[in-house]
């Protein structure tokens, strides 16, 4: 089994971690910014230090490609995303670039061809942080969303994806697409499953279902001082009830059900007068698709009645679905050999996040290799990983892709 370099891979980390650092010793770079910009050409420098072609398709999905000794074979690729969240962390996503890199470095260092070409990915607004939906650049590139919508979608400022792509040089010429042999990413866990369990990988069996809902809720704006509280359509008390029941609902799927209200807003809001109209989000999510599907019917209902009672309107809308994924079985296979050939320990885990693997399952066999985060803390400044479980990581990963790209033995080419 062969090992990667993990001081080199912790030193990538540390210099990707400068662009865009926060006060707190986070990152912020948000999809298609100066930062994120800034990102990817430090990795296209390190990739073309490492003899890699680069390309760029149409929504900015970046591609490091490493050729492998037959020409008409599909690239085995590696991957993840370099945008973060507002206050992001150090690893989430880019672990997944960087450790897909450091293979392709270890790969030059032993002078060890692939019959398969191998490609690194860096996809475009994995985050949904300023552009939603989430995960576009790998939806576009599979096929399940139009690249047409993905262009015109806007930030809260009002500026299009179309803009930023020209803006910052990442309108690529890529055809959209194309064969794929097979997809690994490597990502921190996002949750204190690994960590807890003292398991140093997760064998990712696959991703559980996420629904996004986008609620309004409409009852009557009047003044706050002459109006009797029985006779007050007030959406903010009602949306209260509302959330009470978005969390008892988990409490009713658990342990596997999931419920988040992440943004709330008060339309045209003030001091002295009652809420008239607000909307918030609910994030669903479960293993199983008919467990999220019951989910989301109970939540309507009780929803329906609690605006029932207190004389409000609402009015609930998908705002995105991700269906229960299950990871290719030879593809999941590859990385277990490799950690046991490895000897460290692992655990079979689903993915609780979204991650533009899911999407590639969709489109080409795919796995994922995770590794714990200190805490379990994800989406947070604070966000960290082991120095030895990112090296760990990055060894699954090589002796994964290595076995599915295969190895030219001296003599083949």
């Amino acid at each position: 089994m062969l090992k990667s370099n993990g001081e080199r891979l912790w030193a990538s980390l540390m210099a990707m971690a400068e662009v865009g650092a926060t006060a707190r010793g986070g990152s912020c770079r948000l999809a298609l910014s100066d930062e994120d910009k800034a990102g990817r050409e430090l990795f296209s420098h390190w990739c073309r230090e490492a003899g890699l072609s680069l390309t760029v398709d149409a929504i900015g999905n970046l591609f490091a490609r490493r050729l492998g000794s037959d020409p008409d074979a599909a690239p085995v690729m590696m991957g993840s995303h370099l945008d973060t969240q507002p206050e992001g962390g150090r690893f989430d996503g880019v672990y997944g670039v960087l450790a897909g890199l450091e293979v392709v470095r270890r790969l030059n260092d032993l002078n060890i061809q692939t019959r398969k070409p191998l490609e690194i990915a860096v996809w475009t607004n994995e985050e949904g942080a300023r552009f939603t939906p989430a995960m576009f650049g790998s939806a576009v590139f599979t096929g399940t969303l139009a690249l047409e919508q993905a262009l015109a979608i806007r930030d809260a400022d009002g500026i299009s994806v179309a803009d930023e792509l020209q803006r910052t040089g990442y309108a690529g010429q890529r055809p959209l697409g194309g064969k794929v042999d097979a997809y690994f990413e490597a990502h921190i866990e996002q949750g204190p499953i690994l960590e807890d369990n003292a398991k140093c990988i997760g064998v990712v069996s696959g991703g559980q279902a996420i629904r996004w809902l986008d609620v309004t809720v409409e009852g009557m704006a009047a003044h706050a001082g002459t109006t009797p509280m029985p006779l007050r359509k007030d959406a903010l008390y009602g949306a209260a009830r509302m959330i009470q029941a978005v969390e008892q609902l988990a409490a009713d799927f658990a342990p596997e059900g999931l419920t988040t209200v992440g943004e709330l807003s008060i339309a045209k809001s003030s001091r002295n007068t009652i809420p008239g109209v607000l909307r918030f989000t609910v994030d669903l999510r479960h293993h199983r698709d008919d467990a999220i599907e019951a989910m989301e019917r109970e939540l309507g209902l009780t929803l329906q009645a609690i605006a029932a009672q207190r004389g409000l309107q609402v009015r609930i809308v998908r705002h995105w679905v991700s269906p229960a994924t299950p990871f290719d079985a030879d593809c999941v296979a590859a990385v277990q050999q490799a950690v046991d050939g490895l000897g460290y320990t692992q655990q079979s885990i689903v993915s609780g996040a979204g991650h533009d693997a899911i999407l590639l399952a969709r489109y080409c066999p795919t796995a994922m290799v995770f590794i714990p985060c200190v805490g379990g803390l994800s989406h947070n400044e604070a966000e960290d990983v082991l120095p030895e479980d990112a090296r760990q990581g990055a060894d699954v990963l090589l002796n994964a892709v290595l076995a599915r790209a295969g190895r030219v033995e001296q003599g083949e080419a």
